[in-house]
């Protein structure tokens, strides 16, 4: 094939093209639309006819828009999977530290913090229990202890749950996990 200076040639087996400026015997210099001078062989090239893209002419029978468009039509919503950690994973968490539920504690006496936190937890176990959601997370913290076990004994008292120590990994031995037993039987 006869190349010359100034043609605008493809390099066969690649995405490139440029624009011929040297030549020396069968070794041909082109320069790449990035600005590259790249040597390949005259049997690596192929003519281009004009100076166009690439895509003009893959797209030339057809208009691009249209190619476009088709591509870009909207795809059916790919429903979100749930890896199989995340589906056991609680749907609520409830912070009873008292720096949570109050701006101050200060003239708290030790038995009007644990009643609201108790009430906390009450109100929030009714609320997810009205809301069918089916786990709870109470953060209660490692402490003394006084407020888990009052915790438990609440937790004792509904007959829809089952309690036990959250993710460790997460909470450390601060946390209990509320199991709601959904009713399914409408009487």
């Amino acid at each position: 094939m006869n190349f010359k200076t100034g043609d605008h040639v493809l390099v066969l087996d690649e995405d490139l093209s440029g624009v011929i400026k040297e030549i020396s015997g069968h070794t041909i210099s082109i320069e790449t639309e990035d600005g590259f001078l790249i040597d390949y062989n005259a049997n690596e090239l192929v003519l281009k006819a004009k100076k166009e893209s690439i895509s003009s002419e893959i797209f030339s029978n057809s208009n691009i828009k249209d190619v476009v468009s088709e591509k870009e039509t909207p795809k059916r919503k790919q429903q979100t999977k749930k890896r199989a950690k995340d589906r056991y994973e609680p749907t609520m968490e409830v912070d009873l530290h008292i720096n949570q539920l109050v701006k101050s504690a200060k003239g708290m006496s030790n038995h009007e913090m644990l009643t609201l936190q108790l009430d906390t937890a009450r109100h929030k176990l009714d609320f997810a229990i009205s809301k069918r959601i089916q786990k709870i997370v109470f953060i209660h913290g490692v402490g003394e202890g006084v407020l888990k076990m009052e915790l438990e004994y609440l937790f004792g008292r509904y007959n829809n749950v089952k309690y036990y120590d959250a993710n460790y990994q997460k909470y450390g031995l601060g946390a209990t996990e509320v199991y709601i037993y959904q009713n399914t039987s409408s009487n």
